[in-house]
């Protein structure tokens, strides 16, 4: 089996003392690649620096929502510069969160359409952040279209319209461990069987977003765990695990333009 956490913040302070215990759990856990995704200036030169050190990494690069506030035109230039490693495959984090604003509406929403127009131009596909939006995120992303654009809607937590949306925009769907939470993931599961499986990633958004039941042992998520999502996103659909999680590493592969022949796994002594 070979999977792939599409979504992960590996450069976050909380792995620096353990990070090749991280990977070699990953590797244990047959996660055999992973995402390194910024949410600003600092944190993508973290994870383009990961990723250029260990082959099993990749890395984005973006401006979140949080982190809008700050950004500027000086910033975006020198992610475009950043997005020239070759071990850079997609923008972002990138997108909305009325949830805790942390930046205004208006900052939000101006750094997200530049975003766009950057990536777009670059030809990378985007990593879509999305709470509590109210539709606003889906009204831009069709006020400024591109037929050539390629996402993913990380952490996908939305309505059943929002979801169909997002499908027929060609978009994938990325599943945290939130699905394997009672109560929080009742609704993600049951809008999962309406997502095509050619279009299903699963990723952690470690440290965060531990699934369940590891989250009463471990307050820390790793890619290790996301090996826990694609089996539960397999028991929602009656799924083999090992077909499934096939599926979902072509998937990622395909949407981030990645040729699995360069993914080299390193030993671990």
């Amino acid at each position: 089996m070979k999977i792939f956490d599409s979504h992960c913040h590996l450069d976050d302070k909380s792995f620096h003392r353990d990070f090749h215990d991280v990977l070699k759990r990953a590797a244990s856990a047959e996660v055999c690649s992973m995402l390194i995704a910024g949410v600003n200036r600092p944190s993508s030169e973290r994870a383009v620096a990961l990723a250029g050190r260990h082959p099993q990494c990749f890395a984005s690069v973006g401006v979140h929502p949080h982190d809008a506030e700050t950004c500027t035109e000086a910033i975006l230039a020198q992610l475009v510069e950043l997005a020239a490693d070759p071990r850079v495959v997609a923008w972002g984090e990138t997108g909305l969160d009325f949830n805790r604003m942390y930046s205004p509406q208006a900052d939000q929403e101006k750094w997200f359409i530049r975003q766009l127009e950057t990536a777009d131009g670059m030809d990378l596909p985007l990593i879509f952040h999305e709470r509590d939006s109210r539709g606003r995120l889906l009204e831009i992303l069709k006020g400024v279209p591109s037929p050539r654009r390629r996402a993913v809607v990380h952490c996908f937590s939305g309505t059943e319209s929002e979801l169909a949306q997002y499908l027929n925009m060609g978009f994938y769907i990325g599943i945290t461990g939130i699905v394997t939470i009672n109560k929080r993931g009742a609704a993600l599961r049951q809008l999962i069987p309406s997502i095509p499986k050619e279009r299903i990633l699963v990723e952690t958004d470690a440290p965060y977003l531990t699934p369940s039941p590891l989250r009463n042992k471990f307050r820390r998520n790793e890619p290790a765990f996301v090996k826990d999502v694609l089996f539960k996103v397999a028991d929602v659909l009656e799924a083999d695990p090992l077909s499934l999680a096939d599926q979902v590493w072509k998937n990622t592969c395909a949407l981030f333009r990645i040729d699995p022949a360069n993914i080299r796994m390193p030993g671990f002594g």
